[in-house]
């Protein structure tokens, strides 16, 4: 995504290694079916909303996501 500033959304790379995340997130997700991955996303998706705890950052984050999906 491009950086840029109208919202409050942080678009610019903001992890220090993000191929270990990127891992990490990967591995995560190992020997889980298909509806145990849909389930742990979910999990985690509401984890780092609550840990994020601003709804206008999240439904812009959402509408970035979407927005995205949909240029694919």
């Amino acid at each position: 995504m491009a950086d840029t500033s109208t919202g409050a959304l942080r678009r610019t790379l903001n992890l220090a290694r993000p191929d270990d995340v990127y891992n990490a997130i990967v591995d995560a997700h190992r020997d889980l079916s298909d509806e145990q991955c849909r389930a742990f996303d979910a999990r985690l998706i509401l984890l780092l909303a609550n840990h994020v705890g601003d709804e206008a950052v999240l439904r812009e984050a959402l509408r970035a996501a979407r927005e995205t999906m949909e240029e694919a």
